[in-house]
This record gives structure tokens, sequence and C-alpha cells, in this order.
């Protein structure tokens, strides 16, 4: 193959959009889990209970030395805390952490692996309602 060739063949495949989902991506976006509205995307579903990575933002904890946090698809200042499931945001997560958690800015973005869990979940320390969380959570 010609010098000539071989660049004009390899810059048409750069250019080329490789479609990859979350499975495939080395940290999905919290918008992956939901397909409309509040149902679980297909992806979603077909990870409940495996180790998965998501990237966004670590919203202020509800209360000191806690083991949880709420990761958000973009910066909050304040914690988004929701009183029923009716109300429950689509561009949050709820993380748990076996250790307390170290406080990262809230403008700064994390990454955040656990396994995935899905269904209603009401902590009963802090009586956060969740729909979808991260379990045995690390991030970094």
């Amino acid at each position: 193959m010609k010098r000539r060739t071989f660049l004009t063949t390899g810059l048409a495949l750069a250019a080329t959009p490789i479609l990859t989902g979350p499975a495939t991506a080395d940290a999905a976006k919290i918008r992956d889990l939901y397909s409309a509205g509040r149902d679980l995307s297909d992806w979603a579903q077909s990870n409940v209970g495996d180790r998965v990575t998501f990237e966004g933002y670590m919203a202020p904890p509800l209360k000191a030395n806690s083991t949880f946090f709420v990761l958000t698809a973009l910066p909050m200042s304040v914690c988004p805390f929701c009183e029923t499931e009716a109300e429950w945001p689509t561009n949050i997560v709820a993380v748990y952490s076996k250790r307390v958690i170290d406080v990262i800015p809230f403008n700064r973005k994390i990454e955040v692996r656990g396994r995935l869990e899905t269904g209603s979940y009401r902590d009963p320390e802090t009586g956060f309602l969740s729909l979808v969380r991260l379990e045995d959570a690390t991030y970094g």
C-alpha cells in the first residue's frame, strides 16, 4: 500500500464515528441508565448486580462521616434530596461505600465504580430514597 493511500484511508477511518455503548466504554454516563422518562434502559437492566463505572460529580453529602453520597450528571452545590419515587430525578445515582467518604469538591468530575442495584430503597440512616444506586463503591 502506498503512503498516500494509507494516509487517505487512515484519515477516513479516523473520521468515522464508532458507536459503542457504555458496556464497552471506560465509564458510563448517568444518562445511560434510562431509556425514556424513569424507565431503565436495556443496558441498566442487563447490568444489575454487575460492577460498573460512572463518571459525574459528588453532590455535597447529607451529613458528616457518611458512607453515602449522590453522584450527579452536573455539578450541584446542594444535595438533590428526594421525597417520593415520583420525584426521583434521572440525573443522579446514590453511591454507597464501605468506608466514610472523603468529600470531593462538587465541581470536580470523578469516576465511581460499584455494584449496580435498582429498585426502591430508602436509606434507614438518612431517609434518602433511591431507585438506582451503586453498592460497595470506590471513587476518585
